[in-house]
Order: structure tokens, then C-alpha cells, then sequence
């Protein structure tokens, strides 16, 4: 960005009258320092505000052939997007549009479609709630509720498994209980490279006296040794190992760890009965499952000692306020949802909820992918929301359930979608299959992509494709009555303001609110909404939120607050829980078939600490200890030396799923702490060897914790490194 312009920006992140920064959900706190982000924040400010620019002139130069033979990293060192574009059916290189062009493009296309059900509208965690409002009133407008978005792919898995047991699909704790935890379990999550800004959270638990489980097939460095850089500016150089007890599981093994944790609870009777009576059902029939299990089941399953499980369920029984924190390493398996409510079984025990210091704590990606569903980005939403949406925007919207990303993918396939619009995010490189998907991309129609640098995605298009550039959270935003703010909202149900400062790179970009509007006049008028209006203040977006959704009243005012304002959470806020029954409910779930073929490993997808999501920063993993390459693979030593092979030896891998093979060339192996029999490889690089199919029950979400695979020699073909 330049020496001023990085100062400047990175004293406006997650400040109060400042911008919300991209790279997560994590919350800020009430009383903030000058510096309020961390390494991959800085990562991924500067990304955004960076100063070189993708000009119509450079893509027409080059064809996007071309472009598809550079990296997901050299792509998007490449800048800005400068001005809308067009790839025609006849054409190699994106052209020069103009927005009202591209609009008009849009509309006709929509309006072709023979049923809405046609056209497929995705969402990337990074729309502000604005936007995403006004995005899901056009597309219901328009006639259906196919709004497929990233939590399918992550958390969908938590908001099935929340939403049935306790009524809420979100975490029950705000920032504040973790400075009154006695013990927070850290289960399938690495704080250290994806949620940096929470070790800060767990040291400040660790010097009040919480002790910390860190459950996961890796060794993660920023549990195992913290030092908040802050500390280093006051000559405070002692590093803090956060993690009391880290749990090597194996790949799927949680749970069984999980099982062992509750009959350990049971064991001991650390159990709450009085909240048990009065607030939740169920609680025998699953004390007598977890009876049934066997330890022999869940060491062999888990991979751990029993010395080990002890420990840890001892912290468990002396705690009297239990954190619970998790993130993709639970929710991508096939038994994500079941595996999550053994997490609300083991916590409802003993009232883990409704009390400070304890409760759910789901940590999202997205810098606001909760608050997009919350404001209506859902492809399955409730008949109560659908109701109360309906009042608010005095038109009728349709009742049947849409198309999340992997039916998305499948009606794609099958030539049953006209029209894919993409409201920010990188589709083909997050999705799972990606071979299977790219060609699923290719049957549509139309491709429009709302982006701010260019991605995998704008390369394989359907026959006809758009690029509408876009504002970036750190830009200003003006539109006919001034500058303009928007709202996220962050992991823990609090909804804050955020307002970039800096001028935008290009005059030709506009804000997604605003595209949404010329989009939806272009394509239905005012028969539903004005919605250039709408788009004219900000504050008008906020009034129509107010009327149309639950927990907004008087938004305009509250979310002018210096920190904003919580959403209501009624087991939080008062150990109430909108069941059927109104009570909590406890679950019974038998373990998951965990065994695989002799010959067989079980790989996992994991993000290295120099990328956000599918965006690369530069080709280090520090953490790691891996440096200028992104194709390796991590494999237990033991493993390699059964085999005779060796350190950056090259390997093919292929996954097996239902008869269908998968395959991909030149990994280099990195020998690793990890269990034997797992591996891990980096997103998006290994997505292709996630099945389409391959998901978890009840949420869909695909299974890039869990692929079964095997591995064969290609160093023949491997070059002096």
C-alpha cells in the first residue's frame, strides 16, 4: 500500500469509527487499543488496498487461457479489478462493459429463465448485512430462494446442530466469558493461523486461571507458545504456552474423545441435575449410550491414551464454567452435526450455558458470515422467517427451499441453471470436486461475479460471463445522500458499524449495495421495493431490515453506538430455548465408522498461515516450517519410513468415494506430527480430491476433514528440489 497509506489504514481496523477488518469474525473489545488486528488482519488489508490494478487494456492482452496458467498466488498479486467486464461467447479475452450494459446483460438473462428456479445467487461471508438484505429481497423478489453460501461449506454443520438442541444456531458466550472461564476446550480449530486475534482472548482466560484442552491431529503453534506482539513493544519478552493439554486425535476420532469425556462426567457425577430437571429432556437415554461404548471403542477410534482422556475429563468435572470453541476440524465430516451435539451434551451436563464464563463458541471464518444469514441469506429458511420477512417487505416470497452449494453444483450439472451470480468470494476454488465443478460452471448460461481482485473463478465461466468490480471494506462509500456506512455482525451475535476512509483505486467501482439496486431495477423495476432508494442512504436498507427481520428494532439508532448492540440469544441471555418442547435437548449418537482399508489414509484439508480462505499471501506456511511451496503433503514419519520413502519426495494421491477416483500429482512430502494413518494436504490445492458427494448428514456440508485416499510413488517424475 505504500508506507502513509499502511499507516493510515491499519489505525482504522476494527476501530470504532473505523472498518471492520475481512480477514475474520472474531469481535473486538469494548475497550480497544490503537493496534486491534493481527498478522493475517494486516495480510489481509494491505491485499485489499494494495495499488496495482487489473485494467481493461492489461485483460485484453491477455486471454484467459493465459491467465488460468498462473496461480491462485501470481492472480491475485495481479490487484484491483479497475472496470466491469465482459467475456463473450465468441471471445478469448474479457472487454470493456459498462455498468448499465452489464445490468441490462443481467436482466435479460433473468428474465429468460423459464423459472426462477434457474438462476442460482451465492453469497461469500464478506457482504455486509446491507447488502446481503437487499441481495436476498431482489432474489426472493425475483421468485426463489436459491442463496447458497459459504456456512455451507463450514458451519452449517453447527447451525443444524445448535438450532435442534438448543434453538439457536449460533454461540451462546461473548467475549467477556472468556475472562471468567475455568476451562476452555479448543476442539478441531486453529486459532493460531485462522482466528489469530482469539489467542489474545485465551491469554487473558490463561492469566485469569483457565486452564486450556487443545484438541487436534496437529500440533498447532500459536497454542503451544503465544507471545502478543503488543508485549514485545513493552519489554515484556516471556511467551505464554496457552495449551494446558493438547489431544493428538485422529482424523474423525473426536467423537469417540467425546464419548469417553461425558462417561467420565457421569463417572464423577459432575453433572448439574437441578438444570437437567428443569431445563432439558433427554439426559437418560443419553447417559445410557455413552455407557454403552466401550473404552476399547474409543481408544482404538481416538487414537488417544487413556491417561490422556483422564486428564482432560478430569478439568472438565472440577470446572464450574466450561468454554467450548470449534471450528471446520468438526463440522466437515460426515457426523459434523452428530459430533457438535456431543459437544452440547457433554457442556449441558453440567449448565454450561446461560452462565459467565461458559457456552458454545462456534468461531466463524468470514468476517461476517453469521450476520449474512442472519439478515436472509438462506436457502432453507424457517416458516417464522419467512413470515416475518414477508410483513417487512410487503411482498409475497416464495415458501419452497432452495439450492444450497452442493445441490447448486448438481443442478449446474445437470443443465438445470441459466443464470449463476456470485456476490463476492472465489466459487470454484472454495467448493469442493473441483474438476466436477468447473464443468458444472461451464453448462450455465451467464456467470457474474461481484469481485474486487481476480480469482480461479473468473477464468472458468459459463458461456457467457461478467466481472463487476466492487468497493472493499477499507474504501469510501458514497452515494446520492453522502458517505455511507454498513453493519457486520461478528461470531459472538454483535452487530457493529464499518466504514472505510480510503479513496478507491479505480473511479469505476461501486458498492454492492448499489449494484444490487441497479440490478434490481434493471431486472423487476419498483413493482416490489424502490430500490434505488433503498440504495440512495443506507439508513432507508436499515429501515426495511427494522420491519423485516427479528432483534433489529430501531437499528438505525442502536447500531450507531459506539459498539454496537447484541442480538437477542435466549440460552445465553436467559437459559431459554426455542425447541419444540422449550427445552434444551440432549442427543444420542453412535460412534462413526472411522476404520479405512489396509493401505488406506485419511486426509484432511488445512490452511497454511500465509493465505485467508482461498486468497494466497505468499507460498511459507512459518508455523510449519514449510517455505516456497503450497503442493505438500504432511505425513507421519513413522508412515514414510514403512514405505522407504522420504522427505520432499514427490507422491500422487488418490481418493476413493463410492467407486469414483480422484487424482492428483507432484505433492511433496513433509514428515509431521499428525497420527498415523492421517494426512494433510492445503486448500484449495487438495479440494479437488474432496467428493462432490461425499457430505455431511443433515447439513450437507462436504466432507474436507474426511477423505479417504492412497498414495503412490511419483518421485520417477520429480525434479532436484
Amino acid at each position: 500500500m505504500g508506507p502513509v497509506k499502511t499507516v493510515k489504514t491499519l489505525r482504522m481496523v476494527n476501530q470504532k469509527e473505523g472498518f471492520d477488518c475481512p480477514g475474520c469474525a472474531w469481535p473486538d473489545p469494548e475497550h480497544r487499543t490503537a493496534f486491534e488486528f493481527c498478522e493475517n488482519g494486516a495480510k489481509a488489508v494491505a491485499d485489499e488496498a494494495m495499488q496495482a490494478k487489473v485494467t481493461p487494456e492489461f485483460l485484453r492482452k491477455n486471454s484467459v487461457q493465459a491467465l488460468a496458467e498462473m496461480s491462485d498466488y501470481q492472480l491475485n498479486n495481479l490487484g484491483r479489478i479497475a472496470h466491469p467486464v465482459y467475456l463473450s461467447p465468441e471471445s478469448s479475452t474479457y472487454e470493456t462493459i459498462s455498468w448499465d450494459d452489464a445490468f441490462n446483460k443481467i436482466a435479460s438473462a433473468l428474465n429468460a429463465c423459464s423459472n426462477p428456479d434457474r438462476a442460482v445467487f451465492y453469497t461469500s461471508g464478506r457482504t455486509s448485512n446491507e447488502a446481503a438484505f437487499l441481495y436476498q429481497a431482489f432474489v426472493r423478489a425475483f421468485g426463489t430462494n436459491n442463496l447458497p453460501d459459504c456456512s455451507n461449506m463450514c458451519h452449517e454443520s453447527s447451525g443444524k446442530g445448535l438450532g435442534q438442541t438448543i434453538g439457536i444456531g449460533k454461540g451462546t458466550v461473548s467475549l467477556e466469558d472468556f475472562n471468567h472461564a475455568d476451562t476452555i476446550l479448543v476442539i478441531g480449530q486453529n486459532p493460531g493461523t485462522n482466528h489469530p486475534r482469539m489467542l489474545t482472548a485465551l491469554r487473558d482466560a490463561k492469566n485469569n486461571g483457565a486452564r486450556i484442552i487443545h484438541v487436534n491431529p496437529l500440533p498447532e503453534a500459536g497454542l503451544s507458545r503465544f507471545k502478543h506482539p503488543q508485549d514485545y513493544m513493552k519489554g515484556q519478552l516471556k511467551t505464554t504456552k496457552l495449551a494446558d493439554l493438547h489431544l493428538p486425535v485422529r482424523i474423525g476420532g473426536d467423537a469417540a474423545l467425546l464419548k469417553g469425556l461425558i462417561k467420565l462426567q457421569l463417572e464423577a457425577n459432575a453433572v448439574d441435575q437441578d438444570f437437567i430437571d428443569k431445563k432439558t429432556e433427554g439426559f437418560e437415554a443419553m447417559a445410557d449410550a455413552a455407557r454403552s461404548v466401550s473404552w476399547n471403542e474409543i481408544l482404538r477410534d481416538s487414537g488417544l491414551e487413556r491417561e490422556d482422556i483422564d486428564k482432560a475429563g478430569e478439568m472438565l468435572s472440577d470446572s464450574k464454567a466450561t468454554i467450548a470453541c470449534w471450528a471446520m476440524g468438526l463440522t466437515q465430516h460426515r457426523n459434523g452435526v452428530a459430533v457438535i451435539q456431543e459437544v452440547v451434551n457433554l457442556l449441558l451436563m453440567n449448565g454450561h450455558v446461560g452462565r459467565k464464563g461458559a457456552g458454545f463458541c462456534p468461531v466463524r471464518g468470514h468476517s461476517n458470515v453469521q450476520g449474512d444469514r442472519t439478515v436472509g441469506i438462506w436457502e432453507a429458511p424457517s416458516e417464522a422467517f419467512l413470515d416475518r420477512m414477508e410483513t417487512g417487505l410487503g411482498f409475497e416470497i416464495p415458501r419452497h427451499h432452495g439450492h444450497d452449494v452442493v445441490h447448486a453444483i448438481e443442478a449446474m450439472l445437470n443443465n438445470e441453471v441459466d443464470v449463476f451470480f456470485c456476490m463476492g468470494g472465489n466459487f470454484l476454488s472454495a467448493t469442493p470436486d473441483t474438476d466436477v465443478t468447473a464443468k458444472a460452471i461451464e453448462n450455465v448460461g451467464l456467470t457474474v461475479q461481484v469481485s474486487t481482485k481476480l480469482n480461479r473463478s473468473h477464468l472458468v465461466t459459463g458461456k457467457e460471463a461478467i466481472i463487476l468490480p466492487c468497493l472493499g471494506r477499507t474504501e469510501r462509500d458514497i452515494q446520492a445522500s453522502g458517505e455511507q456506512f454498513v453493519s457486520v455482525e461478528n461470531s459472538m451475535g454483535q452487530v457493529h458499524r464499518s466504514q472505510g476512509r480510503l479513496t478507491p483505486p479505480s473511479n469505476d467501482l461501486r458498492s454492492e449495495p448499489w449494484i444490487v439496486a441497479q440490478m434490481a431495477q434493471a431486472t423487476l423495476g419498483t413493482e416490489h421495493l424502490d430500490w434505488l432508494h433503498l440504495a440512495s442512504d443506507y439508513d432507508h436498507i436499515r429501515a426495511l431490515m427494522e420491519r423485516s427481520l427479528s432483534g433489529f428494532e430501531d437499528y438505525n439508532e442502536r447500531v450507531r453506538a459506539p459498539n454496537g448492540f447484541a442480538l437477542p440469544n435466549p440460552p445465553k441471555d436467559s437459559q431459554s430455548f426455542a425447541t419444540p418442547t422449550g427445552l434444551a435437548q440432549f442427543t444420542e449418537h453412535p460412534l462413526p465408522d472411522v476404520q479405512v482399508s489396509d493401505g488406506e489414509f485419511v486426509l484432511m484439508t488445512l490452511r497454511s498461515h500465509d493465505q485467508y480462505n482461498t486468497t494466497i499471501y505468499g507460498l511459507n506456511d512459518r508455523y510449519r516450517g514449510v517455505h516456497g511451496h503450497r503442493r505438500v503433503l504432511f505425513m507421519n514419519a513413522d508412515d514414510m519410513v514403512e514405505r522407504g520413502w522420504k522427505s520432499r519426495q514427490k507422491v500422487a494421491i488418490t481418493s476413493h468415494f463410492n467407486g469414483d477416483e480422484r487424482h492428483s500429482e507432484d505433492w511433496l512430502l513433509v514428515p509431521y506430527e499428525i497420527p498415523r494413518g492421517n494426512l494433510a494436504a492445503y486448500f484449495p490445492e487438495a479440494n479437488s480430491l474432496v467428493p462432490l458427494h461425499s457430505t455431511a448428514a443433515v447439513s450437507n456440508t462436504p466432507t474436507s476433514k474426511w477423505i479417504v485416499c492412497t498414495l503412490s510413488d511419483g518421485s520417477a517424475n520429480s525434479e532436484e528440489e
